[in-house]
């Protein structure tokens, strides 16, 4: 057997941490340090479904995000006493909160299947499908579990445990102040616990390989070099209580201080153990960079291609799709630019020009100038939304850099907003020098806000018609519909004219879509075709990016597959329907499903077609 040298967290772990995009098991070796969630489901208990389906449904989401407590508070699921006891905890993450998690799941399954549904409507049938799809692909990675690493750059615990605060926490009120300390109380346990599984892991011959290892070594030296009334953690607390009815300026000073002394005395030696324990793995591991190099890996990795593309197509497929679809994409790149008299080169060597030729200065105004730049595009795109959207969110959208100790790891993300509405949808931009460029942005802001993440999830967040289940993407995130969609999104903007006489805008488009096919090839490279890291970053991946799609196998093959597939249906309604083809009402079938595996999409925009033929 080779050793286990590339790490690779599945959805479940993202799910338990919190992080954003967003699905195995030995017995536990440690044990949570809190009590377990009221509601949760072992393995010894089952449960009597109630005899209508949308109360199940009701019943079990309740089960389930209780479960979880960061996600209840992400969602802002619950109301009263109860939601404030949630937004006391964070989630633990020991295997017997993983194994906790299968249980329900297998649970939920179980229940499901007794319903008939044969007399129920469209949407109660659509949701039944998601949530069997959804709990089928927890079960199926149970198996995998050891296949996950717990400290990693990209949404490890390192990073998501500080997410659930700097990002997801509420802070409308002293109260909640209050639960917020309480929660930065406990992350020094759940360090540990994350810690104590990766030395277990490490033990049975499970560690990342080299790179990805010093990479959150340094990431983590980053997050603790401010002073403690300077980290993140502490001055996330006072800036956003500045409008807090009731809380004076003396007294969120004090909760300043209360924070740091906390993170320093707390945060910060659960921080420094943790990275001990990541220096120890140093001497063994290696830079093998795929699942090729591990015992059981082509496996696991199709496991992980069916779940991020929901699709049967294997690694060979969605390696060729990529080299097609790049080849397309640099011819017309290259007929572009020499509209504009770049004409020697590569499409990657230009490309990388024009991105230098667009760059902000690297300093505080540079960042600035382009953060305020987000904000120009993402306002004047939603005035263009207006004529391809009939239907739009009501719930605003922001967007914010991430704070400074992530810019090096973090890719832009989009955070959605609770059911409550308490909190818009959040766009976060790394401002490290590689990304310091207008070349790409203005597609950026469409993938990520408007007309993308932001129209689909908020959207469903605002539906009331789903099953909250299906409102807060419960049961895991479907990478194939939401990526899928805000990579539609950013080619919908240039095939209307967004872009206008602004070529190098278009470039910027088509840049960004070579990306996405180029991670088709990069991806399948990595863990079906032995490539190294070197050859990823040399066939014009980013090494942030390279060693996001190491410790995230498959998810970056998402994309343009759902890309692909969303614009594959749209042509066959536009072909069928002809003069009565409506892009609006196209736009809000697809939104209007929520996010579901491509197998339902493509089943529900052909009941469309058909019956907008009989009409």
């Amino acid at each position: 057997m080779h050793k286990l040298t590339a790490v690779f967290p599945t959805a479940l772990l993202a799910m338990l941490i919190g992080c954003s995009p967003a699905n195995d098991a030995q017995p536990p070796t440690t044990t949570d340090s809190q009590p377990q969630a009221e509601g949760a489901v072992t393995s010894n208990e089952t449960r009597q479904p109630p005899e209508a389906i949308d109360e199940f449904f009701s019943e079990f989401t309740a089960q389930w995000v209780r479960a979880n407590p960061n996600q209840a508070i992400s969602a802002g699921y619950f109301e009263g006493e109860e939601q404030n006891q949630l937004e006391q905890q964070i989630t633990p993450l020991t295997m017997a909160q993983e194994q906790r998690i299968i249980d329900l799941a297998r649970s939920g399954l179980s229940q499901l299947d007794t319903y008939d549904l044969s007399e129920e409507n469209d949407t109660t049938r659509i949701s039944a499908d998601v949530m069997r799809w959804s709990l089928e692909r927890v079960l199926d990675n149970e198996r995998f579990l050891d296949f996950e690493f717990p400290l990693q750059q990209m949404n490890g615990a390192n990073v998501g445990l500080v997410n659930q605060l700097t990002v997801v926490h509420p802070l409308r009120s002293a109260n909640d102040a209050e639960n917020y300390l309480t929660r930065l109380q406990l992350l020094d346990d759940r360090m540990g616990e994350a810690t104590a599984e990766a030395a277990r892991r490490s033990a049975t011959g499970i560690q990342p390989p080299t790179f990805i290892l010093q990479t959150t070594i340094d990431q983590m030296d980053r997050f603790i070099s401010d002073a403690p009334r300077d980290n993140p953690l502490a001055t996330t607390l006072f800036s956003k209580t500045a409008n807090v009815e009731g809380l004076s300026e003396d007294q969120r000073i004090q909760l300043l201080e209360r924070a740091a002394t906390i993170v320093a005395d707390e945060v910060y030696p659960a921080w420094r153990d943790a990275i001990a324990e990541l220096q120890s793995q140093l001497p063994q591991s290696t830079n093998d960079a795929g699942l090729w190099a591990i015992e059981g890996g082509d496996e696991y990795y199709a496991a992980q291609l069916k779940r991020f593309t929901t699709t049967d197509l294997n690694a060979d497929e969605i390696h060729q799709i990529g080299l097609r679809e790049v080849a397309r994409i640099e011819a017309q790149m290259d007929a572009l630019m020499r509209q504009i008299g770049l004409e020697e080169g590569t499409v990657e060597e230009r490309s990388v020009i024009l991105q230098q030729n667009l760059a902000y200065p690297d300093s505080d105004e540079g960042r600035t100038a382009l953060m305020d730049d987000i904000e120009i595009y993402l306002r004047d795109a939603e005035a263009r939304a207006e004529s391809l959207f009939d239907n739009r969110p009501t719930t605003p959208v922001i967007a914010q850099p991430y704070p400074q100790f992530r810019w090096e790891n973090a890719a832009a993300s989009y955070t959605s907003p609770p059911l409550d509405g308490s909190r818009p949808g959040i766009f976060q931009m790394p401002l490290r020098l590689d990304r310091l460029s207008n070349f790409t942005l203005r597609t950026l802001v469409y993938h990520e806000t408007v007309p993308g993440h932001h129209f689909q999830i908020a959207l469903i967040t605002e539906n009331d018609e789903l099953p909250r289940f299906m409102q807060i993407r419960a049961f895991g995130g479907i990478s194939a519909s939401s990526e899928g969609w805000a990579l539609y999104a950013e080619r919908l903007a240039a095939e209307e004219g967004w872009y206008e006489d602004d070529i190098e805008g278009l470039l910027g488009q088509l840049d960004s879509e070579l990306f996405r096919a180029r991670r088709l090839v990069v991806d399948t490279g990595l863990h079906a075709k032995q490539w190294t890291r070197q050859q990823a970053i040399d066939y014009g991946i980013p090494p942030s990016e390279v060693d996001r799609y190491v410790v995230f196998p498959g998810q970056a093959t998402s994309y343009m597959i759902g890309q692909l597939r969303i614009i594959e249906l749209r042509e066959r309604a536009r072909e069928a329907l002809g003069d009565n083809f409506s892009m609006q009402e196209f736009h809000n079938v697809v939104l209007s499903l929520g996010v579901v595996p491509l197998t339902v999409l493509e089943r529900e925009v052909d009941a469309y077609i058909n019956a907008e033929r009989e009409v």
